[in-house]
Order: structure tokens, then sequence, then C-alpha cells
């Protein structure tokens, strides 16, 4: 079993920057895929970004040109580094990782952009 513990959310300006970070309680670099969602109110929960072993990346078209995912395997941490924050980007952002056949996720941390 994974357990994530995600920690940088908070309120933000448009057009500002914010930093999260995900801590597994596992290894990361034995986890296939490791990512972020983010679920808004109303609205159903949607990748934003993902990063596997081998480094491919996938990205929200939502997203592309402003956030970044990257993994720091010593530290067992995935980071998602988000500039040029929109209001839409408001909602709780959760960390997913995939192994052995499962999906683990964190509690969520809330990302609201508002002036």
């Amino acid at each position: 079993q994974v357990h994530l513990v995600e920690s940088g959310g908070g309120l933000v300006q448009p057009g500002g920057s914010l930093t999260l970070s995900c801590a597994a309680s596992e290894s990361i670099f034995s986890i296939n895929s490791m990512g972020w969602y983010r679920q808004a109110p109303g609205k159903e929960r949607e990748l934003v970004a993902r990063r596997t072993t081998s480094n491919s990346t996938t990205y929200a078209d939502s997203v592309k040109g402003r956030f970044t995912i990257s993994r720091e395997n010593a530290k067992n941490t995935v980071y998602l580094q988000m500039n040029s924050l929109k209001p839409e980007d408001t909602a709780v952002y959760y960390c997913n990782a995939y192994f052995t056949g499962f999906n683990y996720w964190g509690q969520g941390t809330q990302v609201t952009v508002s002036s």
C-alpha cells in the first residue's frame, strides 16, 4: 500500500504560481506512474499531469505550457509547478500513484485562484 501526502495548496492571484508536493511512503522509483488530478465543485475529477518511471509525461490540454510535473526519486516526492494560474484552475488537487495494479490517492489540497 502507498500513502500519499500532498502539500503546497493555497490562495493565489490570477497569473501567480504555486508548487504542489506529494510525498510517498514507498520508493517512487518502483511506482509505475505518479500524477496529479483535480476536481472542481460540481465537476468530475480530471487528469492534470502524469509522469511514468520512464519519464513519459502527459498533460491536460488546459494546462500545457503552464504546469510542469517532476519527480525527485531520492525524496520519494512528486511536484507540480503551476504557473500563470487562472481562476478556472481552482479545484482540489489530488496526488495519484499507480502501483501493482492499484490506484492510490492522497487526501487532496485546495488551490484557489482569485483576486
